[in-house]
């Protein structure tokens, strides 16, 4: 199985720390090669890293990594990095052929959640998204998650950061099918922006996005300065499979 991190976007809110946020150093470790070393953890056997903002210097920076991390580390560039999340799955899946392991370059985990996810599968979903139940977790930050409501077989209902009902937060890791990237089409070709949310909803509608709890593991979005201060203190004991 492949492994599809997103790394394109520009990184504002840790700009003052880093002028790469996949590059930003979380305990001495840059937080795209903490991605790579999770990924291949729980099985994946190579990692597509979708670039964009400063893409030359990441990609230059990605053969180092895949020999510090011991896994094939492939660049696939977005045409246009400004563009919504969703376009970079396109491009990433444009050279994935099956199913693989999504995740967010800004999102870290415990060795649990990824090793779990990947097993997942199942003919009854195009996609399985982790998520956490604990809404009020003070690692979360409520104006920047992104929420899902379930029914009641724990399937997405909605998803969106402004969704106004919701059970559960999105983790940023999913087992995506070729089918999430046909949704991220379908909805471009309705006259969506092509956010990676918005192919979700379209697979929630079809009843084809599932979930997996996450239950008591750790994850942390690092995507300001107070989460990049959290990560530092805890990532290292809570990922010593990485940092020993």
């Amino acid at each position: 199985m492949d492994a599809l991190i997103i790394a394109a976007g520009f990184g504002s809110r840790l700009r003052d720390i880093s002028d790469s946020k996949p590059m930003t150093p979380i305990a001495g470790i840059p937080l795209l090669e903490l991605g790579v070393r999770q990924a291949k953890a729980a099985g994946v056997e190579r990692v597509v890293v979708v670039t964009g903002h400063e893409a030359e210097r990441l990609e230059a920076a990605l053969p180092a990594l895949a020999e510090r991390a011991g896994i094939p580390v492939v660049a696939q560039r977005v045409e246009d990095w400004s563009k919504p999340n969703g376009w970079s799955v396109l491009a990433g899946a444009s050279v994935i052929p099956g199913d693989y392991l999504l995740m967010m370059s800004d999102h870290i985990f415990s060795g649990t959640i990824l090793s779990r996810l990947a097993q997942q599968g199942g003919a009854d979903r195009g996609v399985t998204l982790a998520v956490d139940y604990r809404c009020d977790d003070p690692l979360i930050d409520p104006d920047d998650a992104t929420w899902v409501k379930l029914d009641e077989r724990q399937f997405i209902r909605a998803i969106g950061k402004s969704i106004p009902e919701y059970d559960a937060v999105d983790c940023g890791a999913f087992l995506a099918t070729p089918e999430l990237a046909r949704a991220i089409r379908a909805a471009i070709d309705e006259g969506k922006a092509g956010s990676l949310s918005e192919g979700m909803q379209k697979l929630a509608d079809a009843g084809r996005a599932a979930t997996m709890d996450i239950g008591t593991a750790w994850w942390l979005d690092v995507d300001d300065p107070r989460a990049h201060e959290l990560a530092e203190a805890q990532a290292p004991a809570q990922l010593p499979e990485i940092y020993g």
